[in-house]
């Protein structure tokens, strides 16, 4: 096989929070383990925040509570806030991401802090995990997710300065795995380009990961893009559901399966069983009641079976 590709799937969390359909905790975890099954070694499972104003992502503790342990697996939990962190420990979470913004007003609007204050309060997590090396189960692996990277719905364009500058505070701190997300679709393949280059030059011993949104039909271009420049890791959503409550306009992620055909298609490889996927992707269809979102799910795979 060629060059492997990880996919972290997005579905369960980022996938299901901006629908209108509110899921119980328990066919959330079904979605979380269907995936796993379709060979999702690393999935957002979950996310702490509050209810109130996420009540798709209510009952994270119940997901995570009626999941199996799985070996070779990793359930991912995101969190906002230092608040959420903490929940995230109580729970068998394996990974935390850290959600961050690029620009003052989306990070307001999202969590109510401020680039710097989002930055402090990653600072926080990373001392108190410090502090805590060595305690059994009290430091998960942790990410970090910066958003709207090419493009704040608030504060308008993000320049490359802008992204190279948080990138490196944030590998500052210790992160050794940061996401760089287009969170509203408004990327093209040469900013991705540049983008990527800058992150790297900020933080050379970093793994880059990128998040993209599809729309405006920009999303698998983009991948390729990001694949060119050499990132091995991104982020997809079963179906290409997706969106953010707080970004206007945001719509789905790129589909899980859509990228995954065409990355094996062309020689990479992925780990997912391409058929369990589209299985998958049109399960969550019907829980939320809408079917066939992505091409995929649509058209099948090819060449298509025998018989």
């Amino acid at each position: 096989m060629g060059r492997f590709i990880q996919i972290v799937e997005v579905g369960p969390r980022d996938g299901l929070q901006n629908e209108k359909a509110v899921l119980t905790p328990a066919v959330r975890a079904d979605f979380v383990q269907r995936l796993e099954a379709a060979g999702a070694k690393r999935i957002e499972a979950v996310s702490f925040v509050h209810p109130k104003y996420v009540p798709q992502m209510a009952g994270a503790e119940e997901v995570m509570a009626a999941l199996p342990p799985a070996e070779g697996h990793s359930r991912i939990g995101l969190v906002l806030n230092g608040k959420g962190y903490d929940r995230a420990l109580g729970t068998a979470v394996d990974e935390v991401n850290v959600a961050m913004s690029a620009t003052d007003g989306f990070g307001l609007k999202n969590q109510g802090l401020s680039v710097d204050q989002q930055v402090q309060m990653l600072s926080d997590i990373m001392a108190g995990r410090r502090n805590a090396e060595g305690a059994p189960g009290a430091t998960p692996r942790l990410t970090a997710t910066l958003s709207c990277v090419w493009g704040c719905p608030f504060d308008g364009e993000v320049s490359v300065e802008q992204v190279g500058d948080l990138v490196a505070r944030i590998a500052a701190l210790g992160v050794e795995e940061i996401a760089l997300a287009d969170t509203i679709g408004v990327g093209d393949p040469w900013s991705v380009t540049k983008k990527v280059e800058a992150a790297r030059k900020a933080a050379p011993d970093a793994v880059l990961r990128l998040h993209f949104h599809d729309t405006r039909n920009t999303g698998l271009a983009n991948a390729y893009a990001g694949i060119e420049a050499g990132v091995d890791v991104l982020d997809a959503s079963a179906g290409g559901i997706g969106g953010c409550p707080f970004a206007p306009g945001a719509t789905g992620n790129i589909a899980t399966e859509d990228l995954v055909y065409m990355l094996e298609r062309a020689g990479f490889s992925t780990g997912y069983d391409l058929d369990k996927l589209i299985e998958s992707a049109r399960w969550i269809g019907q829980q939320i009641d809408k079917h066939h979102l992505s091409a995929l799910s649509r058209a099948g795979g090819w060449p298509k079976p025998a018989g």
